[in-house]
C-alpha cells in the first residue's frame, strides 16, 4: 500500500485526532466524515488497534511498508518496543525539519528534503527516510538560506520540542537527544500498534 496523498482534514476526522497535531481539523466537524459519521460509535478490538496504527502512519506519513520496517527495527532496540518504534519515527529527517521549523507541516518538510534544500552535517540529504544520528547537525544548502516558504516557517515556529536545540543566526538545528515519551503525542496508545502487529 502506497503514502496516502489525500485530505488530511478527512482522516483526521476519520480517526477522531489532529494528524496535523495542531487541532485544526476537528474545530468544525468532530466527526466521522459521511452520512452517518456522527452516529458511528461501536469499534472492535481490532478497530481500536487498527485506529492507533492509523494514526501514527498518517501522522508521519509513510506507507504500511515503512511503518512495518520501523516496527522490525524498534523490536530490535533495548526497551519498550511501543516506546522505541515512536523514537525512531522522531529520528527521520523530515519529521526533525519539521520540528525544528524548517516546514509548517510533516507533508512540506519531506518536499524541502526531496527538493534538495536539507543538509545533514554540511553534506545534501533528499532522503526523507533517512535516519538522523543523536549529535547530527540539520541546516539548509547555501542556496536555500533565503527559501521564502522557509522564512515564513520559521518566522512562524514559536516553541521547539526539547530534544532538538536551533541556531537562528546560522538557521540549522542540532538532534540532541533522543526524545523521552511524555514530550510526544499523548494521544497515541503504543502498546495497542505493539498488539497490533504482534497478533
Amino acid at each position: 500500500m502506497s503514502r496516502y496523498t489525500g485530505s488530511t482534514y478527512r482522516k483526521s476526522r476519520r480517526l477522531g485526532f489532529s494528524v496535523l497535531e495542531n487541532g485544526k481539523e476537528l474545530v468544525k466537524k468532530p466527526y466521522a466524515p459521511g452520512q452517518h459519521g456522527a452516529s458511528r460509535k461501536k469499534v472492535s478490538d481490532y478497530g481500536m488497534q487498527l485506529q492507533e496504527k492509523q494514526k501514527v502512519r498518517f501522522m508521519y506519513g509513510l506507507s504500511e511498508k515503512q511503518l512495518k520496517r520501523i516496527f522490525a527495527d524498534a523490536g530490535k532496540m533495548k526497551g519498550v518496543h511501543g516506546e522505541n518504534f515512536l523514537k525512531l519515527l522522531e529520528s527521520r529527517l523530515d519529521n526533525l525539519v519539521y520540528r525544528m521549523g524548517f516546514a509548517s507541516t510533516r507533508r512540506a518538510a519531506r518536499q524541502l528534503v526531496n527538493h534538495g534544500h536539507i543538509t545533514v552535517n554540511g553534506s545534501k540529504v533528499n532522503i526523507p527516510s533517512y535516519r538522523v544520528k543523536v549529535g547530527d547537525v540539520i541546516g539548509l544548502k547555501e542556496q536555500s538560506l533565503n527559501h521564502p516558504a522557509v522564512l515564513a516557517s520559521l518566522e512562524a515556529c514559536k516553541n521547539r520540542s526539547e530534544f532538538v536545540t536551533f541556531d537562528e543566526t546560522k538557521k540549522q538545528g542540532t538532534f540532541v537527544r533522543l526524545p523521552e515519551r511524555s514530550e510526544l503525542n499523548a494521544n497515541i496508545n503504543e502498546s495497542l500498534i505493539v498488539d497490533f502487529y504482534n497478533r
